[in-house]
């Protein structure tokens, strides 16, 4: 049996995907020269865990978290909607970074922290227990089988969401590949820490109220119905 330490695979420590596309116009560029720096958020050099309660200029009822925001209509929508809950929205692609500060310069929700990167060290940075609630909405499909392991959810993300979500905390995901989603479905069902929410198959097939299309979704890319997938966090023991 291997004793090699999982932290040390180097494909653990690599983030896949793109970080940058089509050049980016003067409005964008400015927000990202202006408005980012005002909202960005790092994980501690030193390894600390962040104090969740000094992000925000105000106190915050709840903490949600979104793993790869895309072009951050998803989060600006409920920032909005919720200004008393703090968000962290974290997407490595510059183009969709820019695309949700356009939304928070015109919206102006003060509730949003930006981590213009990889999520995993944000979320080992973040306290036990201090997420309400989680989203993983549209993550690339990597749908050839030698690239599974850099899907985000699967074997080494799952315990960091655990680690970081409250008791009953709710983690949302979705997927117009069918293929990710049924990935998606059986490693989180098969994951001690989770209960599937669904009662029947209207959960997974209707969009819940509080769930705004994001722009990915709104162009259907892939022509196949999306899939919505709601778990909850089950009580410590």
């Amino acid at each position: 049996m291997s004793t090699q330490n999982p932290d040390d695979i180097p494909h653990r420590k690599v983030l896949y995907g793109r970080r940058h596309g089509r050049p980016l116009r003067k409005g964008r560029l400015e927000v990202l020269d202006n408005l980012l720096p005002t909202i960005k958020l790092e994980a501690p050099k030193d390894g600390s865990r962040l104090d969740v309660s000094g992000l925000f200029d105000q106190p915050m009822r709840d903490l949600w978290f979104e793993v790869g925001f895309g072009g951050g209509e998803h989060l600006a929508w409920h920032a909005e909607r919720n200004p008393d809950i703090g968000f962290i929205g974290c997407e490595p692609f510059i183009n969709g970074v820019s695309s949700l500060l356009k939304h928070i310069e015109q919206g102006g929700q003060r509730n949003i922290r930006v981590v213009p990167d990889d999520a995993r060290p944000i979320l080992d940075a973040l306290p036990d227990a201090s997420v309400g609630r989680a989203f993983v909405l549209f993550p690339d499909p990597w749908p050839k089988a030698r690239h599974a392991f850099r899907r985000f959810i699967g074997p080494d993300n799952l315990p960091r969401l655990s680690r970081v979500l409250k008791d009953g905390a709710e983690l949302r995901m979705a997927s117009d590949d069918m293929q990710l989603a049924r990935w998606m479905l059986e490693h989180t069902w098969r994951h001690a820490d989770f209960e599937w929410m669904a009662e029947g198959p209207a959960d997974w097939r209707t969009r819940p109220e509080d769930w705004p299309a994001t722009r990915y979704e709104q162009k259907m890319l892939t022509g196949c119905r999306p899939v919505f997938l709601r778990f909850r966090r089950r009580p410590r023991q």
